[in-house]
C-alpha cells in the first residue's frame, strides 16, 4: 500500500523534506526560501508553523530525532538551528558557515552533536555547540575538493564523512572535533586522523561518470553506496581493500539514494520510481520496483489503443502527458519513515511534482514471492 500526500492544496516542488521522531510532523522545502512545518490530523496535514529565515531558495533540512532540532541551509550561503520554544513556535540561530557560496546540503551526525554543510564554496562546513560563546560555528574540510559538495553522510561512529561532489568524486573524510568529543576507535577506513584528513577517494567512472548526486553509508559504515548523472549505482567496500562496484542501468539519472539493509539499496531520480537494488557477489542487481501502478499492458496492445483513440476522436496528437508512475516528476528525496538504516520497514519520497509517498517495503515484499532484501 502506498501513501500519498499533497500540501497547501497546490502542487509546488518540493526541494527535500525530513521528519520529527514520531513522525507526527513533516518539514519541508516548497522550492522556495521557507521551510513549513505540518502536523499530522488523520489522513490531511495542518500548517502549524513557517521558519521564514532564509532569504533564498533552501536546499537542505535535517530534523534530530532525540534533541528536536532543526538545521537548514540554503542558496543565501547561510545555515540556521531551530528550537522549539515552550509556544511550540521555532526560533533561528544563524550558524557561522564562513562561506561565500551557496550551501547545498546538511544532515545532523549520528550523536546530534555537530552537524555538516556541503557548499558551492568547494569546502565542508562541520558545525559544532561553542558554549563560551553560546553560539554555533564551523571548521572546514578543503582539500581536495575541487568542485560543489552536492551530498553527505556521517559514519555510524559520529566521525566520519562521506561527501560527494561535482568533481565526479566520493570522498571519506574524518571530521573529528578535539573540542566535543573523545578519539574514536579506527575504523576499516582506517585509524583515527584530525580533522579534515581524506581516508578514501573513488572517481564515478575512469571516463568521467558525471556529478555525484547522492551518497550514503551503510548501517555498519564499511560500505558507501553514491548515485551520478551517469544512471549508476556505485558501492565501495572497506572491508575489502576499498574495492569497488558499478552497475550503469537503463533508467534515467538517480538523484537520491539510501540502503534499506546491509544487502539492498533503495534509489530514485528523474525516471519518478523508486527502485529497490541488491549488492551480493560483487554484483548489483535490480530487486524490485516499489512503484506497482505501471499498466499491465504490452506496449503492443497500449500502441493499439492509443491510435484506436485518436482515429475515434479525429485527433492527430496524443495530448494525455501523464506518466505510469505515482510522482509524476522527478524524485528529489528518500527518507527513513520507519526503521534503521540496516532494516528499514518503510520509506518516504518527494519530488518536484509536489507529492509526499510513503511505500511500505515489507509489503511489497510479502507480496513478491522469492524477493529478498
Amino acid at each position: 500500500m502506498t501513501e500519498r500526500h499533497t500540501f497547501g492544496g497546490t502542487l509546488n516542488p518540493i526541494t527535500c523534506h525530513a521528519w520529527n521522531k514520531d513522525r507526527s510532523q513533516i518539514a519541508i522545502s516548497p522550492n522556495n526560501h521557507e521551510v513549513h512545518i505540518y502536523q499530522r490530523d488523520g489522513n490531511d496535514w495542518k500548517l502549524v508553523d513557517v521558519l521564514n529565515q532564509h532569504d533564498l531558495r533552501v536546499m537542505g533540512i535535517d530534523w534530530a530525532a532525540n534533541t528536536n532540532r532543526i538545521v537548514t541551509c540554503a542558496v543565501d550561503r547561510n545555515a540556521y538551528v531551530w528550537t522549539q520554544s515552550e509556544d511550540g513556535k521555532w526560533k533561528p540561530t544563524l550558524v557561522l558557515l564562513r562561506i561565500n557560496r551557496a550551501a547545498t546540503c546538511v544532515k545532523w551526525s549520528p550523536f546530534e552533536n555537530k552537524f555538516a554543510v556541503g557548499s558551492a564554496a568547494r569546502l565542508i562546513s562541520v558545525c559544532y555547540f561553542e558554549s563560551e560563546n553560546d553560539w554555533w560555528v564551523s571548521k572546514h574540510i578543503k582539500k581536495p575538493i575541487r568542485s560543489t559538495v552536492t551530498s553527505i553522510d556521517w559514519h555510524p561512529n559520529n566521525v566520519l564523512l562521506v561527501a560527494g561532489s561535482t568533481d565526479y568524486k566520493v570522498r571519506v573524510f574524518s571530521a573529528f572535533i578535539k573540542d566535543i568529543e573523545q578519539h574514536p576507535t579506527p575504523t576499516a577506513w582506517g585509524p583515527k586522523k584530525p580533522l579534515g584528513q581524506m581516508l578514501a577517494e573513488f572517481k564515478n567512472s575512469t571516463s568521467g561518470g558525471g556529478w555525484v548526486h547522492n551518497v550514503s553509508f551503510s548501517a555498519d559504515g564499511n560500505r558507501v553506496c553514491w548515485v551520478g548523472h551517469d544512471s549508476a549505482i556505485n558501492v565501495a567496500d572497506a572491508g575489502n581493500g576499498n574495492s569497488m562496484i558499478k552497475y550503469r542501468t537503463e533508467y534515467l539519472p538517480f538523484l537520491s539514494c539510501e540502503w534499506i539493509s546491509p544487502q539492498s539499496i533503495i534509489v530514485a531520480g528523474h525516471s519518478c520510481m523508486p527502485l529497490i537494488y541488491t549488492v551480493d557477489g560483487g554484483k548489483i542487481t535490480l530487486a524490485a520496483k516499489l512503484d506497482q501502478s505501471q499498466k499491465r499492458e504490452t506496449s503492443g496492445i497500449s500502441a493499439m489503443r492509443i491510435f484506436q483513440s485518436l482515429d475515434r476522436n479525429s485527433r492527430t496528437e496524443n495530448s494525455d502527458t501523464n506518466l505510469e508512475s505515482i510522482h509524476q516528476n522527478a524524485i528529489t528525496c528518500i527518507c527513513v519513515y520507519q526503521g534503521a538504516k540496516g532494516n528499514v520497514q518503510k520509506v518516504s519520497t518527494s519530488g518536484m511534482d509536489g507529492q509526499l509517498c510513503l511505500w511500505d517495503i515489507n509489503e511489497l515484499c510479502s507480496s513478491m514471492k522469492g524477493m529478498r532484501i
